[in-house]
């Protein structure tokens, strides 16, 4: 197994991706609107994918947040709002939030689980500041730790209800990102203490079964190398000081934050003490490239892989009840 999780071209496996993926076997694939037709078709290309695998727990991963970053869209399925509504709600009645959080989260997993998906990459934990990029204050839980921790604990418990791994992210903070990381790599100036911010909510949720870096440089820690490609950073800030010992995947390799081929960006990640690299576009010359310079996944890693997707459990709730009860109490704001 390459430590490495893959996009697919198109709704259904190509000849040619088909035998790459045996070939390679990636730890596992991300879906995007691309892949995206009807449940009918998406339940098939999951179920595909498993069949390649040879694994019923394959971690097949979507983006699905809700407002803006959401794969799976009207009229096929239903819209989920994102961060900065449970933040609104929180600001009137902390608890009510909390429980809205929750029902958002395992109506969005039962909505996943239907169609074979197994990971979510959410919830977001990083906390927002008055000049946060809007890449990720449209997206944010809000501005205070302790805020984002709780509505954030409530999104991984009702993803976990429906049978659905949840990936905190961006570690260890994209909040004070000043320019979105998909386009050009931020650098942020704040000291070691006033850091401590932004791992609060990452240390309070330690124990999250997954997470994601994010291509930033913060130069308190690492002046040189963004979050992905330094060491520094994922062992003495993320495995370290936060204390996650999840499965920890890379944001997309091939943002423009980061510099080189694909394939080097992918290794330097591994290098760094990433567990798995999350590569996005499907293009076939820069998959090829990236499984020929990785090596097979570490054992910690593949353990690390593995108790996550044991968490995995089928879901049984009542996705419309479940739907009812978020917009009853979203509706007190």
């Amino acid at each position: 197994m390459k430590p490495v999780i893959f996009g697919l071209s198109g709704p259904v496996l190509t000849s040619d991706e088909r035998a790459f993926f045996a070939a390679v076997e990636p730890a596992g694939y991300i879906l995007f609107k691309r892949n995206i037709v009807d449940r009918a078709q998406l339940r098939a290309l999951t179920d595909a994918l498993r069949d390649l695998a040879g694994r019923d727990d394959l971690a097949i991963l979507i983006d699905q947040e809700g407002g803006r970053v959401a794969r799976m869209q009207p009229p096929e399925w239903p819209g989920f709002p994102a961060g900065p509504a449970f933040d609104a709600l929180y600001e009137i009645a902390p608890m009510s939030a909390i429980q809205a959080m929750r029902a958002n989260g395992e109506a969005l997993g039962l909505m996943l689980a239907e169609v074979g998906i197994t990971v979510d990459c959410a919830p977001l934990l990083d906390v927002a500041q008055p000049d946060t990029t809007e890449a990720i204050a449209c997206r944010a839980y809000g501005r205070e730790p302790l805020r984002v921790a709780a509505l954030g604990r409530a999104m991984l418990e009702g993803l976990a209800a429906a049978g659905i791994v949840g990936v905190v992210k961006h570690m260890p903070g994209h909040g004070r990102a000043l320019v979105d990381s998909h386009h050009l790599l931020p650098t942020v100036t704040a000291s070691d203490a006033e850091l401590e911010v932004d791992l609060a909510p990452f240390r309070t949720l330690a124990g999250a079964p997954m997470g994601m870096t994010g291509h930033i440089v913060f130069e308190a820690w690492d002046a040189e190398r963004p979050a992905t490609l330094s060491p520094t950073i994922i062992t003495d800030i993320i495995r370290g000081r936060i204390g996650f010992d999840g499965l920890l995947m890379t944001d997309d390799i091939d943002m423009k934050a980061l510099s080189g081929t694909a394939g080097q960006k992918a290794a330097g990640a591994i290098a760094a003490g990433c567990d798995l690299v999350l590569d996005c576009w499907a293009r076939m010359d820069e998959m090829v490239e990236i499984a020929g310079l990785l090596d097979e996944i570490a054992p910690a890693s593949r353990e690390r892989l593995d108790r996550a997707m044991a968490s995995v459990r089928p879901g049984t709730g009542d996705m419309a009840a479940l739907i009812a009860k978020r917009d009853a109490l979203l509706a007190l704001v």
